[in-house]
């Protein structure tokens, strides 16, 4: 079994002029992992679009017919932020599927984890509607392929600077799925109070982490030891999925978190050594936001590296936020809405 398998799409005709969710996102990623010769260790997986059966397991046909519709009449916005090309539709089918494969390498045990370095992003994507740069759910689509696939219990642990306000509405009330996520708040979407816990027979499995502003690392992994991990102990999923956003790091043009390199880097480890203890390391990780080329390219970088069984180097250009605000309180709320208080 391969330590780590490797899926990409850059989307390259998915791309506005001025736009922060660009091409050269998934560029820099690749070039990071060819520089610090971690690509040619790890499994290339062949890309491919996701069909629509797949597709519908989590979207309805409304979603992708409006798609196909705005990219025919020559593309536009959705709304502000979120754009669709004519060769928008292929290109997302194709981010969907590159998650898929890295899914299938997974559970079909040729590889023990899998990156999949793509976009457009996914976890603002609901089942009826394209929002916040998102056209599908990538991490949503995988989860309920896993699901046909037989697994019975996933982890969707989301650490974008942006509450995946899609992914949360999607499996509201399936308690086959955990989904944590840490976030800043007040931020956009507006959605992810910890009083978000669920719906029906899956209260209790929807875990909010709403950070502060300028929360930076050491709120971060305590959000991490006190409920990430905590949660997925108590859940015990049989497969991890990562909705992996870096835009929570302090270099980063859209996002108020200041977390550093290191921080993102313990924190995945923190993940991954749960993983290892409760699922046999099984673990898809798909990129969803960051739109810093250099962090980007170290956050990858470190990650693989962890996942490949390395000592991950530092960032060489590390930044020093000012300490952030005290979060225990907030913590202590979050345990106590989600049952983690005994």
């Amino acid at each position: 079994m391969h330590p780590l398998a490797l899926a990409t799409e850059s989307a390259e005709e998915h791309a506005e002029a001025g736009h922060p969710e660009r091409p050269q996102r998934v560029a820099a990623v690749l070039r990071q992992l060819e520089t610090r010769g971690l690509r040619p260790r790890m499994l290339a997986l062949p890309a491919r679009e996701a069909t629509d059966a797949e597709l519908l397991r989590v979207h309805d046909r409304t979603l992708l017919d409006a798609q196909a519709a705005l990219a025919a009449r020559g593309g536009g916005h959705v709304d502000a932020d979120t754009y669709v090309t004519p060769g928008s539709p292929a290109a997302a089918r194709r981010a969907a599927g590159a998650v898929l494969a890295a899914l299938d390498a997974v559970l079909g045990g040729e590889a023990r984890t899998a990156f999949a370095a793509v976009r457009p992003p996914g976890h603002h994507a609901t089942r009826d509607e394209m929002m916040g740069f998102c056209l599908l759910n990538n991490v949503a689509i995988a989860a309920a392929s896993a699901f046909a696939a037989g697994v019975e219990r996933l982890a969707v642990v989301d650490w974008d600077v942006h509450h995946g306000n899609g992914t949360q509405a999607i499996f509201d009330a399936d308690p086959r799925l955990l989904y944590v996520s840490t976030h800043a708040a007040p931020f956009y979407p507006g959605t992810g109070h910890y009083r978000e816990r669920g719906q029906g027979a899956a209260e209790g499995t929807k875990v909010n982490v709403p950070l502060l502003h300028g929360a930076g690392d050491d709120a971060l992994l305590a959000a991490f030891e006190r409920v990430v991990v905590p949660s997925l102990e108590r859940f015990r999923p049989q497969l991890v999925l990562v909705s992996c956003g870096w835009d929570a790091h302090a270099r980063d043009p859209l996002a108020p978190l200041a977390v550093t390199t290191d921080g993102y880097t313990r924190a995945a480890r923190l993940v991954f050594d749960a993983a290892g203890a409760l699922c046999a390391g099984r673990v898809v990780v798909a990129l969803e936001g960051g739109y810093d080329a250099h962090a980007l390219a170290w956050c990858a970088s470190a990650l693989c590296e962890l996942l490949l069984g390395d000592e991950p180097a530092p960032d060489p250009e590390p930044l020093h936020p000012p300490p952030g605000p005290d979060v225990s309180a907030l913590l202590d709320a979050v345990r106590e809405a989600v049952g983690l208080v005994r």
